[in-house]
C-alpha cells in the first residue's frame, strides 16, 4: 500500500476529504443531486515555525480538524435545515456572527471532549482511592474508566439514525482512500469490496490518547485531586501530538511492531465505520476528485514498480524483437542449414539453441 497524502471525515450526507491544504466535501442534497465545495486550507505552521517540528504539529493537525471539521459539517447541515435560508440581507454581519459562532463551537467541543475523556474518569476513579491505595492501581482504574466511557460513547452515537449514516459514510470515505492506495481505480465497483479500516483513523487516534494518557499518568507525580484534574488538562494538548505522530508514522509504515500497536484501532473502527451503499462511494470518489488527481498518482505507481525491475529483465527487453511466424520459419531454416540440424540428437537440439542465439544477436 502506497500512502497518497490523502484524509478525510464523514459528515451529514457527505465526505469531506483533504490533501495537502486543499480540502472538498461533497454532499448529496435531498435532490439527489451532489453538491462540492472545495477550500484552500491556511497552513499556520508557516508562519510560526514551531508548528512544523514533531509533536507541535500534531497539536496544530489537532486544532485544524476541529476547526475545518466544525465548517464541513455547517456547510453539508445547511442542506438539511427546514429554514428557508433565502434571505441574504445583512452579509457581512453575518459573516462576523458566523465566525464568532464558529470559535465557539470549536471552544465548546474542546471543552466537552476534555470534560467528557479528562476529567470525568478522574472524577469517578477517585470514588475508590479509600479501597485502592497504590498510584498504579488508580491510575489504571483511571484509564479503564476513560477507555469505557469512549466506547459507550461510540456505540450509543452509532445507535442514532443520523450519526449511523454518517457511520456508513465514514466507511465510504475509508474504502475510498484504501482504493486508491492499493493501487485500484476508483470506481464504483473496485471501492466497493475494499476494506473499511484504515490505520490513519481518527478513532485509532482517539484510542491512542487514552492509551497514552494511561503512561502518562501513571508517571506523573499524584498529589491532590485538583491537581490530578489541572494535569490532565494542560497535558491534552501534549498527548494529542504524540498520538498524532504515531498516526502519521502507521499510515506510512508497514513495520511488523506498528502493524500490531494499530491493531485495536482498526477493531475498534468496526463500531465507527458501516457499510456504505453506492450512492454514498459516488459522493466519497467526487471528493477524492475536487482536490486530487488519481490518475498521475496510480501511473505514477505503475512507472516506479516498472523501474524497480531487475538488470536480467531489463535485458530481455532489450532482445524482446517482434517477429511474425513467416521470419521465424525463415530463421530456423537458415540455421538449420548452417549447423545440420538432427532432431533425434540431444547435443545437436544444444547447437541449435546456441546457433539461434548467435543467428539473434
Amino acid at each position: 500500500m502506497k500512502p497518497s497524502g490523502v484524509g478525510g471525515m464523514a459528515v451529514i450526507e457527505g465526505v469531506m476529504m483533504k490533501h495537502k491544504d486543499q480540502y472538498a466535501v461533497a454532499v448529496r442534497k435531498p435532490d439527489n443531486e451532489i453538491v462540492i465545495e472545495k477550500n484552500t486550507q491556511r497552513n499556520f505552521a508557516d508562519k510560526v515555525k514551531l508548528f512544523k517540528l514533531p509533536i507541535f504539529r500534531g497539536i496544530l493537525a489537532f486544532v485544524d480538524s476541529l476547526v475545518t471539521g466544525i465548517k464541513v459539517l455547517n456547510f453539508s447541515s445547511s442542506f438539511f435545515d427546514d429554514e428557508e435560508t433565502d434571505n441574504q440581507n445583512n452579509v457581512s454581519d453575518t459573516d462576523k456572527s458566523n465566525t464568532l459562532l464558529m470559535v465557539g463551537a470549536v471552544a465548546l467541543s474542546i471543552i466537552i471532549s476534555i470534560a467528557l475523556f479528562m476529567v470525568l474518569p478522574v472524577l469517578i476513579s477517585s470514588l475508590f482511592s479509600k479501597h485502592i491505595t497504590t498510584k498504579f492501581s488508580m491510575s489504571l482504574l483511571e484509564g479503564l474508566i476513560r477507555l469505557t466511557i469512549f466506547i459507550i460513547y461510540i456505540i450509543a452515537a452509532s445507535r442514532m439514525k443520523e450519526i449511523n449514516r454518517v457511520f456508513m459514510y465514514h466507511g465510504a470515505e475509508h474504502k475510498t482512500i484504501n482504493c486508491l492506495e492499493n493501487g485500484f481505480e476508483l470506481t464504483v465497483d473496485n471501492v466497493k469490496w475494499q476494506s473499511r479500516r484504515h490505520k490513519r483513523c481518527g478513532t485509532s487516534f482517539m484510542l491512542l490518547v487514552m492509551v497514552i494518557s494511561l503512561i502518562f499518568f501513571i508517571i506523573l507525580p499524584t498529589k491532590n485531586l485538583t491537581w490530578k484534574i489541572i494535569s490532565r488538562i494542560l497535558l491534552v494538548p501534549l498527548i494529542a501530538g504524540i498520538s498524532y505522530e504515531f498516526i502519521r508514522l502507521a499510515g506510512k509504515s508497514d513495520n511488523i511492531i506498528i502493524n500490531i500497536i494499530s491493531k485495536p484501532g482498526l477493531w475498534l473502527q468496526s463500531l465507527t465505520t458501516k457499510e456504505p451503499d453506492d450512492d454514498m462511494i459516488e459522493v466519497a470518489i467526487a471528493s477524492v476528485e475536487a482536490v486530487f488527481d488519481w490518475r498521475s498518482f496510480l501511473e505514477l505507481e505503475t512507472s516506479d514498480q516498472t523501474s524497480g525491475e531487475d538488470i536480467e529483465d531489463e535485458d530481455l527487453v532489450d532482445t524482446n524483437v517482434n517477429y511474425s511466424l513467416e521470419d521465424a520459419e525463415n530463421i530456423l531454416k537458415d540455421v538449420e542449414l548452417d549447423y545440420n540440424i538432427l532432431d533425434t540428437d540431444e547435443e545437436e537440439d544444444d547447437d541449435i539453441l546456441k546457433a539461434l542465439d548467435k543467428y539473434l544477436n
